[in-house]
């Protein structure tokens, strides 16, 4: 069954689309505080597509990624109690603010470079660094080292990679597509 093909040349498209930079801008800024799909899913396409403007792309993920973490901060400090916890509970995210406290609680401000910089859910983090209030500055600085580093390695590998890279994504997409699912599954099993 393809499927993942159909959805590669889809992204591929979208990332030439004459509003992709402020597709991927506003989708750089939600993700820091809801957005359930990663940036990379926007920027790695782009970056491939036209990678003349890759780390033009890379910096504006990671400027939009920042003001959005800013935002986020501000929502776990100031709403905390009465909109955002709520909105924990309903959408099941409880146990993973939980894991969020122990972390920070283990490695203080260096959380915030892990999740910045790793695929861990950097929303619940920049919630919780609000919520404990965290130092505004320090926060701010270590997440645009965190998203940067992210940010513009994407973007490097994929200028770097060109047009071979994109002819591999595309010859093994489906396989890749269905890994990721598979691991996927499988990491959800082992952390439940």
């Amino acid at each position: 069954m393809k499927i993942f093909s159909a959805l590669y040349d889809r992204v591929m498209t979208w990332s030439e689309h004459r509003h992709a930079v402020r597709y991927l801008s506003g989708m750089s800024f939600i993700e820091s505080i809801f957005w359930p799909i990663p940036v990379d899913v926007m920027l790695a396409p782009m970056a491939l597509s036209r990678p003349n403007k890759a780390l033009r792309f890379a910096m504006l993920a990671t400027i939009f990624s920042v003001l959005g973490a800013a935002l986020g901060y501000a929502l776990g400090q100031f709403f905390y109690e009465p909109l955002v916890e709520p909105l924990i509970k309903s959408v099941g995210y409880q146990h993973k603010m939980d894991v969020a406290f122990e972390w920070f609680e283990k490695w203080g401000v260096l959380v915030i470079f892990v999740a910045s910089f790793t695929p861990v859910p950097y929303k619940v983090f920049t919630l919780t660094a609000g919520i404990l209030n965290m130092a505004f500055i320090p926060f701010l600085l270590i997440s645009l080292v965190g998203r940067g580093m992210r940010f513009y390695l994407v973007a490097g590998l994929m200028m770097w990679g060109g047009e071979k890279m994109e002819a591999q994504l595309r010859k093994y997409v489906e396989i890749l597509g269905w890994l990721v699912v598979v691991l996927a599954v499988v990491a959800y099993l082992m952390l439940r």
